[in-house]
Formats: structure tokens, C-alpha cells, sequence
């Protein structure tokens, strides 16, 4: 290590104001990456299950900048409520997203310092948390239940009840943020894609896969979130689109390497810490467990390229 660099280090570790300012400046220079790549996920442990190791390749490459956008809370209808508990569970969920980020980020790496800031979208606010190459966003919208039919505690909200317009609004669960209908919460996502994609050459979203031949039995918030994604960027020639298959896969054949299933293993092992360092129980069960030697997708290239912001902004 230069003499330069050796001393950026020190004063970046020198008090939390100065690692603050020395992760903005990383973000920064993240945004010259050529490839950036979203990954929407329904439930904090979606990407980790699901797309992973393809997730954790894209965290681990210099040139992409990576974006984890988390539509629901996750909070199986417990809303903002502890549930006698000293944590609310969609906190020590975001807990567990984050640890599992951090540990794909680092590598065998000093951890570094995290930025975690609110972000208005569209005129919504969003938590914004920054960590390395990665961006995470959590829009904390009501858990819609298995089949979207929403839970008594957060008034019947769902992604799929919005989407069918049975209900007018859907409001997270902390009341950070109202979305006014379904091309609302789309043009939300639509520019948070524009914003973080800044210009890059490259621009994928990596998404449940709604083909019901190619993935049934999903969860709902799975395919609606999925639909979410698609319809914020119908108008974007740009985007490359990875779709994958989620609950379907544990049926599947294994078919990941040894090293792969050690990655995704761990990832996903991050998130049960997350989630028991907050109180809550483990999910690192048989039924979680049994799709960590899996991963199945398929691609679907874009279908034209954008100019830059000027163009997608259009």
C-alpha cells in the first residue's frame, strides 16, 4: 500500500464523521461504474435465496454498482409493532439484508463504513443505505400474505390488492411514505432505476420470474414486486432483465458448485444472524435450506440502448 493510500485509511478511521464522508466518497466514484444492476426483492431474504450466487458475483465486481430494492416489509402483517419483542421484526429483517450485504461486500476485506440516509423519490421518502459498490433501498410496503390477500393488522394492504385496484393507496408500514395507486408506486421505482443507473452502459433488473409455467406456487409480493419492476421500465429499450424461479427451485436439481453452495450458504446464513441479533428466530431451517443448491433463471436481453439520463428521463 502507498504511503497515500495508508494515510486515507487512518483518517478514515479516524472518527465516525470522517468514515461518513469517506463512504460518500466511495459512492461517488461508484457512479462511473459501467454496469449497474437491480435486484427487487418482496422480502429481505429474497436475493440471498433466490439469486445468489448471481447477486453476490455482480457485488464482487469491480465495475458493477449493485442495488438491492426491498418493496415490503416483510413484516408477516406484524406491521411497526415490537410483538413484545425489543425489535420490530421488519427491522431485524432489514438487520439480516444488511449483514448478508455486508458479508458479500467484504469479502476478506476490512469492513467498511456504511451511509445510511432517507432518499425522496418521486416525492416519497425512502431509507436509503449505502454500503460499498451497493445501494439498498427498503420502501417497507405491508407483507400482502401468501396470496395477496394482506393481513388484518395493516388494514388488508397488499401489493396484489393495489395492483387490482381493490384498495386506492398502500402506505408503508413506519408511514414514511403513501403510494396513490399502482402507476404511482411504478413511477417511484421507474425513477429510483433512472437515478441510481446514472450512466451506466449496462442496466439490468433481476427479477421473480411471472411466467407461472416457468415459476408456480410463487408468493405473491414475489410477482407483484416483479410486475412492479416490468412496468417501470417498459419504456427503458435498455434493460437487460434476468428472471428466476423461486419457490419451484427446492424441487429442482441441485445445480451449483461446491464453492457456489459455500457462497450462497453463507449469505444466506448472514441473514438468520441478522435476524436472531434482533431478537427473532432463525429462519435457517429445512425449508430455506433446501433451495441453497440451487439457482435457476433465464435472460432476456435488451432490446435497444439509452443514450443517458436525458434519454431515460423521457
Amino acid at each position: 500500500m502507498s504511503k497515500r493510500r495508508d494515510l486515507r485509511s487512518r483518517l478514515c478511521a479516524s472518527s465516525r464523521l470522517l468514515a461518513v464522508v469517506c463512504a460518500l466518497s466511495a459512492n461517488s466514484a461508484a457512479l462511473a461504474h459501467n454496469t449497474a444492476s437491480f435486484y427487487f426483492a418482496a422480502h429481505e431474504d429474497d436475493w440471498q435465496l433466490f439469486m445468489t450466487p448471481n447477486a453476490a458475483r455482480d457485488v464482487q465486481a469491480p465495475a458493477t454498482k449493485v442495488i438491492f430494492v426491498y418493496m415490503t416489509a416483510g413484516d408477516a402483517g406484524a406491521g411497526k409493532e415490537r410483538v413484545a419483542r425489543e425489535h420490530p421484526y421488519y427491522l431485524a429483517r432489514e438487520n439480516g439484508a444488511r449483514l448478508s450485504t455486508t458479508f458479500i461486500a467484504d469479502g476478506d476485506a476490512t469492513p467498511s463504513a456504511p451511509f445510511d440516509t432517507r432518499a425522496i423519490v418521486a416525492g416519497h421518502t425512502l431509507t436509503r443505505w449505502v454500503y460499498r459498490n451497493t445501494v439498498s433501498y427498503f420502501l417497507r410496503l405491508p407483507d400482502g400474505n401468501m396470496q395477496g390477500t394482506g393481513y388484518p393488522d395493516t388494514g388488508w394492504q397488499s401489493l396484489r390488492r393495489l395492483h387490482e385496484e381493490a384498495i386506492a393507496s398502500i402506505a408503508a408500514v413506519d408511514d414514511s411514505a403513501v403510494y396513490t395507486g399502482w402507476p404511482d408506486l411504478a413511477a417511484t421505482l421507474r425513477e429510483l432505476i433512472v437515478r441510481e443507473s446514472d450512466e451506466a452502459a449496462t442496466i439490468w433488473i433481476n427479477i421473480a420470474d411471472i411466467d407461472g409455467a416457468e415459476n408456480d406456487g410463487d408468493h405473491s409480493d414475489h410477482l407483484q414486486t416483479a410486475q412492479a419492476a416490468l412496468d417501470a421500465t417498459a419504456t427503458l429499450p435498455c434493460i437487460n432483465r434476468t428472471l428466476y424461479v423461486d419457490y419451484r427451485a427446492a424441487g429442482l436439481s441441485e445445480n451449483l458448485s461446491a464453492s457456489e453452495r459455500e457462497l450462497k450458504a453463507g449469505t444466506f446464513a448472514a441473514v438468520s444472524v441478522g435476524l436472531t441479533a434482533f431478537g427473532h428466530p432463525s429462519n435457517w431451517d429445512p425449508q430455506h435450506r433446501a433451495l441453497l443448491g440451487r439457482q435457476y433463471f433465464r435472460k432476456i436481453p435488451a432490446t435497444g440502448a439509452c443514450s443517458g439520463n436525458a434519454e431515460r428521463r423521457n
